[in-house]
């Protein structure tokens, strides 16, 4: 009982010559197609040409073709009774003890078919009426998301809450097409002529799809920031749609079991824009100006400042100002950027020490011997 596999990887004109009348993928399928019925196929000179408003229900002695990237469910009275995901041509036998009733092949969809079969597979010998429907086995793509207004989480990188409006899409697979079909695809569109489509916005099943994974956004955000491996930064999002991919799949899983329940998964992502709050927004420049300055270019930048400083205190302060700003830049360790550390400074009111500084000055010819002869007698109280 069931399909017996009678040409493997058949297509077209040959299978249009050897059978005259099958089942196979309607035409003009928009590529976010889920789940349709399958639909017969007349005689056109030799070739297969799609007949209109045609049942699937197919009986002893029919044959399937099941072309490559979707997979066949028979069902009979709601119960599976046959899956297909390898292509080729099939014939459905209802006499037949020994056709097999699952062909899963050895891709990465078998090991989680072979797992729902067990727990759903028909009880007991079927009938020779059997609905046939497709399941897409491709990425499905255009699956939009977006929020209205900013979601937040913890950023641990910046060590405290971001928030912001985004908006992407996402390419979604069916890993298991017996799960999806059992407890997800509404019975309405298990109909001849019904197609199941993500991106319908008639489709209610879909827009729940739409709201879980909006509200699994910030879980999602927090999971790749917060993964060391991603070096934390959220700046890398729409840079990894891959990565962050797999922190939204996390997140769904998590919160609403697509792939164990549902038989779903998400497999790249595209974020379109990202507007970060006001607060994050500055957040992210105060970080982007330190990266700027850290290592040997913020030594540089600070040399230059400190340079700056005392040429413009020598030109309105004379020797004071640059006594003043010699002393600031001693206090703030600036004459010690990546130079060997020097012996602690004299006491401040040691004249010794002062008349020793102003030398040094003067030598360098940082002051004029004025300037000095000025500081040598305040310091000697002359």
């Amino acid at each position: 009982m069931g399909l017996v596999q009678a040409v493997v990887g058949a297509v077209g004109g040959v299978l249009g010559d050897q059978w005259k009348d099958f089942y196979t993928v309607p035409q003009g399928l928009p590529s976010t197609a889920a789940l349709f019925a399958a639909v017969p196929q007349g005689t056109n000179a030799g070739r297969g040409s799609n007949t209109s408003g045609s049942a699937n229900i197919i009986t002893n002695g029919s044959k399937i073709v099941v072309p490559e990237g979707y997979g066949l469910l028979l069902m009979q009275d709601g119960a599976i009774t046959a899956f297909v995901a390898e292509p080729g041509g099939y014939e459905w036998r209802s006499d037949d003890l020994n056709s097999k009733s699952i062909f899963a092949g050895d891709g990465i969809v078998s090991t989680f078919i072979t797992q729902s079969w067990e727990r759903f597979k028909f009880g007991g010998q079927p009938g020779s009426q059997q609905a046939a429907f497709f399941v897409s086995l491709k990425e499905l793509p255009d699956n939009r998301f977006g929020t209205q207004s900013e979601i937040y989480w913890d950023d641990g990188f910046l060590n405290t809450q971001v928030g912001a409006v985004t908006r992407g899409s996402y390419t979604l697979k069916i890993v298991d097409p017996i799960l999806f079909v059992k407890n997800f695809v509404p019975a309405s569109y298990l109909q001849p002529g019904k197609v199941f489509d993500f991106t319908d916005l008639d489709n209610a099943a879909a827009t729940q799809l739409f709201n879980e994974v909006v509200g699994s956004l910030a879980p999602a955000f927090s999971l790749y920031t917060n993964d060391p491996s991603k070096g934390n930064r959220i700046t890398k999002l729409q840079q990894d749609s891959l990565g962050f991919a797999q922190s939204l799949s996390a997140a769904v899983e998590q919160g609403y079991q697509w792939s164990s329940d549902r038989g779903l998964a998400i497999v790249k992502t595209a974020i379109v824009s990202i507007e970060y709050d006001a607060n994050t927004r500055e957040l992210l420049k105060t970080v982007q100006r330190a990266d700027a300055l850290s290592g040997a270019r913020g030594n540089s930048n600070l040399q230059a400042s400190v340079a700056q400083g005392i040429q413009s205190a020598g030109e309105t302060g004379g020797a004071a100002g640059l006594m003043g700003v010699g002393m600031a830049s001693g206090m703030m360790g600036i004459g010690n950027m990546q130079q060997p550390v020097a012996p602690a400074a004299p006491a401040a009111d040691d004249p010794v020490a002062k008349l020793k500084k102003a030398k040094e000055m003067l030598d360098l010819g940082l002051i004029t011997q004025s300037d000095y002869d000025a500081l040598k007698a305040k310091a000697l109280g002359l």
